[in-house]
């Protein structure tokens, strides 16, 4: 699509957007229906296999968790950023981002991803136990300019989606507000541990438009300041309450071990960030990263089966508790399993390597050296492009954590480096901690994903 279309596409989007807005106070459920009916007239040529009919029913009746969900959305949400938010998640990264990255794939016959991941910084306010920021303290940055190179090169592929890691993305608060700025047709997401969100960082998000947060926690008081320092739950409770009365999007990133798997999932704590106004919850699996890592952290059978099932009626819109919720381990089914490598993201650490993965420390190639679209053809890259799916069960999507054996090989056939400037780990002990995750996890994957997809010729029955 070129720069004049796309400019007036996006001026009738948002023509169209303004006026059901307008609307809502009027005839809400009209103005739920009209939205519905521009999304699906933008959004069937690309066969995503969404049922419209379905999502209209859950969206437009009273009975439903959905229904009260987008109603809290239209309510609470600063009307700046209710806007951005359709304009950008919508127009930008759902329709002329999947349209450009489908295109881009094509000619180029590599991965485009739809989101890239950065490392603003390696440094961070907090020393939690067992985290590499600590180690790294403030030593490696990406500046502005650097970020800035790498969304201006992203926006050309159909990249309209940044997410901000770190270290503590929001210690570089002024350079991702300006970012945002800059780049106001983008989504922003930053990883935080939510200890710098104040009043004045609440005001500036708002004048964008275009930043969601993911807070860090992981589970009650006690456990999570045992890692994170003490008080530091009481900040993040604090930071959400501001975030709420600001109208702002945010949510929860949540990385389940098999310490703490039932105290994050359970309904006393799901209840809690409904009630503080989170929209999502962001569930990530332990994996042991590092020459030091905790393989003990890693989740049972009988837990990640938990996880599999727990996760699914928390997400449930028809009758759950109201949160959005994703497992990147076990909704491997949802997105084609792995994601990893430029198929639908890649991560840029703080010294400008560029990694397939955020848990996959190597590469062969650095922002610094070469262009986004040279990292996506990297023989690294081109070898998770050339072999996913990893797996025919989505359920077993990872190439180190379920399936050990892949990662060593791709690492060694690319000639890919450890980018850990700390202690760097050769995949032979990285994938050594997964063997017998892998072999243990593998027959309840089959056992579920069997009865997954019965359910799913069921339901097409």
């Amino acid at each position: 699509m070129n720069r004049v279309t796309h400019a007036a596409g996006r001026k009738v989007f948002s023509r169209i957007v303004d006026h059901e807005l307008s609307q809502i106070s009027k005839n809400r459920e009209q103005a739920y229906e009209k939205i519905l009916d521009t999304a699906q007239k933008y959004m069937d040529e690309f066969d995503l296999g969404i049922n419209w009919e379905y999502l209209r029913r859950v969206t437009l009746n009273q009975g439903y968790t959905l229904n009260t969900y987008i109603n809290s959305m239209a309510d609470q949400l600063h009307p700046n950023v209710l806007k951005t938010t359709l304009l950008n998640l919508g127009y930008e990264a759902f329709y002329n981002g999947t349209r450009t990255i489908r295109e881009m794939r094509k000619i180029h016959n590599c991965n485009i991803p739809w989101i890239i991941l950065m490392d603003p910084t390696s440094a961070c306010n907090l020393h939690c136990t067992g985290c590499w920021a600590a180690e790294y303290g403030n030593k490696l940055n990406l500046t502005f300019d650097e970020m800035d190179s790498v969304i201006t090169q992203g926006k050309e592929l159909g990249i309209y989606f940044y997410m901000l890691t770190g270290g503590e993305p929001l210690v570089r608060k002024k350079d991702v507000i300006a970012l945002c700025k800059k780049h106001n047709d983008c989504i922003f997401l930053a990883y935080t541990n939510g200890t710098l969100v104040d009043e004045e960082l609440c005001r500036q998000m708002q004048e964008a438009g275009n930043l969601f947060l993911a807070l860090s926690l992981e589970g009650k008081p006690e456990v999570n300041d045992l890692r994170r320092g003490e008080g530091v739950y009481g900040k993040v409770m604090h930071a959400m309450e501001l975030l709420k009365e600001n109208g702002l999007v945010f949510g929860t990133s949540i990385c389940y071990t098999s310490q703490n798997i039932e105290s994050v999932t359970n309904d006393e704590f799901i209840q809690m960030l409904v009630e503080k106004g989170c929209r999502y919850s962001l569930y990530f699996h332990y994996m042991p990263v590092g020459n030091e890592a905790s393989p003990e952290l890693l989740p049972t059978v009988e837990q990640r089966t938990y996880m599999h099932h727990r996760v699914r009626e928390i997400r449930n819109m028809e009758h759950g508790p109201g949160l959005f919720t994703m497992d990147f381990q076990n909704d491997g089914e949802f997105v084609g399993g792995c994601i990893a490598g430029g198929r639908n993201y890649f991560h840029i650490n703080a010294n400008g390597d560029a990694e397939p993965c955020v848990f996959i420390h190597y590469s062969n190639g650095n922002i610094r050296e070469n262009t986004i679209l040279e990292i996506l053809k990297q023989p690294l890259f081109m070898a998770y492009h050339n072999n996913q799916a990893f797996n025919d069960n989505m359920l077993r999507p990872c190439p180190m954590l379920e399936n050990p054996e892949i990662l060593q090989r791709l690492v060694k056939e690319s000639g890919a480096h450890s980018t850990d400037l700390q202690s760097p780990e050769t995949p032979e002990h990285l994938c050594g901690k997964c063997v017998e995750y892998a072999a243990k996890w593998a027959p309840e994957a089959e056992r579920l994903w069997k009865e997954t997809q019965e359910k799913k010729a069921s339901r097409s029955f």
